[in-house]
C-alpha cells in the first residue's frame, strides 16, 4: 500500500538558501532538456540532416548548435547484437539519454555538482512524464519559470528520526512531525516544495504487506446516493440534503482584501523590495484561502461518502470546458468584432474555479477507495430540465431553484431533481436492463396541481399556483 504523508520543514538559513539556488539550477536544466529534445525532434522530422532549409547546409557544431551529437541525439549507442542475433540494449528513450548524460553536465558546470544526481535524474523523468501526459492528449510540455516550478524529489537516502528528517546533501533538517509514520511502512520518495509560507516536504510511504483498498464490485451494488454539482450550494443529494458553498475567494470581504494588496503591489517601484514584500503577502492571502478550501472539501467528501450506501453517483463534468472563453464573434460587413458574452461569463468562470469541482470529485473518489464504495460518473446532460414525474425535458422547466413541468405541472426543487436524476442513471448503469428505475410518477407530491395542458413553447408562470402549493411542493 502507497500514501503520502506532508509535514511542514524548518530549515536553517543555509538550508533555506541551498535549497532556492537548486530551485534555480534544477528549472534552467528542466527548461534546457525541454529546449533540446524539440531542437532534436525539428532537426530529424522537419528539417532533416540540413541546419538550414534555404542553403541545406549539414548541421554540424560549426555551423548550427543542433547537431547529431547532442544529448538526444545518439539513441543507439552502446547497442549489441548477442550470439542469437538479438539486440541487447535496445534504443534508448530521451530521457534515459539526457540521464546518461548527467555526469557530462556537472564536469562542464561544476555547480551543478551541489545537486543530489537523484534529484537531477528525477527532475529529467518529471519531463518524461510531462511528455507522456501530452501523447495521452493533454497540452505539450511548456518551459518553466519560477511560479510554475517549485520542488524536487529525492529517490534515494532519506530518512526520519523524531522530529528531523535527513536529505541527502542537504544534510538533517527539523520539522513539525503532525503525523506519524505508522510501524512497517518504509519511505520511497520525498518531494520538497516551496510554498509562500514555508517549505513542505510530501513523504511517500509504501508497507507491501498491507493490501490496497479494494472497492465493491459493481454486482454488489444495491444502494445509490446521487450528488449534483452546484454554485448557489456546493453539494445537492438525492436523499434532500445540502452542502453550503462558502465562496472562499469570491466572497465580498475576500475580495476587498485581494483588491487593496494588489493595489499596494501597483503602487511600489517595479524592481523594489517593498514589491517583492507586498506580492508575498498577496500570496499568503491566496494560501490561505486553498488551505480554508481544502479544509472545507475533505469535511464535505466525508459527510458524502459517510452515507450508508454502496455506491456514488457523481456528474461526469467537463470543467476545464466550462471555464473556456466564448467563441469570438465578427461582424461579416463591418469586421469589428461583436458582443459575446465573455464579459458575464467571467464572474461565472471565478465562481467555479472557486467551488473547485474537480478537486471534490478527486477527494470523493479517493475516501469512497478506502471504504470500499464506487464512484460512478454518469453523463449529466439535460439531467435539470427532466421531468421526473413524465420524462418531458425542456429547458423552460426549470426557473432558477424551482421546477415546474410544462407539460404535466410537476414541481420541485431543480437541483435535488437533478441529483435525483443522477442516481437513477447510476443504477442503470449498474444493474443494465435487468433492473429498471423506480416509475416516475409513483411518488408524485400530493400537493402538486394539475395544470391545464398549454403550449409547451410557453413557460408555466409559479403566478399561477398559489405560493404555498409551491412552497410546500419544494419543502
Amino acid at each position: 500500500m502507497l500514501t503520502n504523508y506532508v509535514y511542514k520543514l524548518r530549515p536553517n538559513v543555509s538550508q533555506f538558501k541551498k535549497m532556492d539556488n537548486w530551485l534555480d539550477m534544477l528549472r534552467s536544466s528542466y527548461n534546457w532538456s525541454l529546449a533540446d529534445r524539440i531542437a532534436q525532434y525539428n532537426q530529424q522530422f522537419i528539417q532533416g540532416d540540413y541546419c538550414d532549409l534555404r542553403t541545406k547546409a549539414e548541421a554540424c557544431p560549426i555551423t548550427c548548435f543542433v547537431s547529431k551529437n547532442g544529448a538526444t541525439g545518439e539513441p543507439w549507442k552502446n547497442s549489441k547484437f548477442d550470439k542469437d542475433g538479438k539486440l541487447k540494449n535496445p534504443r534508448r528513450s530521451a530521457g534515459d539519454i539526457q540521464i546518461t548524460a548527467l555526469p557530462e553536465l556537472k564536469k562542464a558546470r561544476p555547480w551543478f555538482g551541489e545537486i543530489d544526481s537523484t534529484v537531477m535524474q528525477q527532475n529529467v523523468k518529471r519531463l518524461d512524464v510531462a511528455y507522456k501526459n501530452f501523447f495521452e492528449g493533454r497540452g505539450f510540455p511548456t518551459f518553466k519559470n519560477r511560479s510554475n516550478f517549485t520542488s524536487f524529489t529525492f529517490a534515494v537516502g532519506m530518512k526520519i528520526q523524531g522530529n528531523k528528517i535527513y536529505l541527502p546533501k542537504l544534510g538533517w533538517m527539523r520539522f513539525h512531525n503532525s503525523r506519524q509514520i505508522p510501524h512497517g511502512f518504509t519511505i520511497k520518495t520525498a518531494t520538497v516544495r516551496k510554498r509562500q509560507n514555508g517549505w513542505y516536504v510530501s513523504v511517500r510511504i509504501e508497507d507491501k504487506s498491507v493490501p490496497d483498498y479494494i472497492p465493491k464490485s459493481l454486482n454488489e451494488v444495491q444502494s445509490v446516493i446521487g450528488c449534483d454539482l452546484g454554485l448557489t450550494k456546493l453539494i445537492h443529494l438525492s436523499d434532500r440534503h445540502q452542502i453550503d458553498n462558502p465562496r472562499f475567494a469570491t466572497n465580498k470581504k475576500t475580495r476587498c482584501a485581494l483588491k487593496i494588496r494588489q493595489r499596494c503591489v501597483n503602487r511600489k517601484k517595479k524592481g523594489s523590495k517593498n514589491r517583492k514584500k507586498a506580492a508575498i503577502r498577496i500570496g499568503k492571502l491566496y494560501n490561505k484561502i486553498t488551505n480554508k478550501r481544502q479544509a472545507y472539501l475533505w469535511n464535505a467528501a466525508n459527510k458524502i461518502v459517510s452515507r450508508q450506501v454502496d455506491a456514488i453517483g457523481l456528474e461526469n463534468l467537463n470543467v476545464a470546458g466550462m471555464l473556456k472563453r466564448c467563441r469570438v464573434k465578427v461582424d461579416e460587413k463591418t469586421g469589428r468584432f461583436l458582443k459575446n458574452g465573455q464579459s458575464r461569463k467571467k464572474a461565472l468562470n471565478r465562481s467555479i474555479s472557486d467551488a473547485s469541482w474537480t478537486e471534490l470529485t478527486s477527494k470523493i473518489e479517493y475516501l469512497a477507495a478506502k471504504q470500499g464504495k464506487v464512484v460512478i460518473k454518469v453523463n449529466p446532460r439535460n439531467s435539470s430540465c427532466e421531468c421526473r414525474n413524465c420524462g418531458h425535458i425542456d429547458k423552460l422547466n426549470r426557473d432558477r431553484e424551482r421546477f415546474i413541468c410544462t407539460q404535466c405541472g410537476h414541481i420541485e426543487h431543480s437541483d435535488i431533481g437533478a441529483a435525483k436524476t443522477i442516481r437513477d442513471r447510476a443504477l442503470s448503469m449498474v444493474h443494465g436492463d435487468s433492473v429498471k428505475p423506480e416509475p416516475r410518477g409513483s411518488k408524485r407530491l400530493k400537493n402538486c396541481k394539475e395544470i391545464s395542458a398549454r403550449s409547451l413553447s410557453k413557460r408555466v408562470e409559479p403566478g399561477n399556483l398559489s405560493n404555498q402549493d409551491i412552497k410546500a411542493a419544494m419543502s
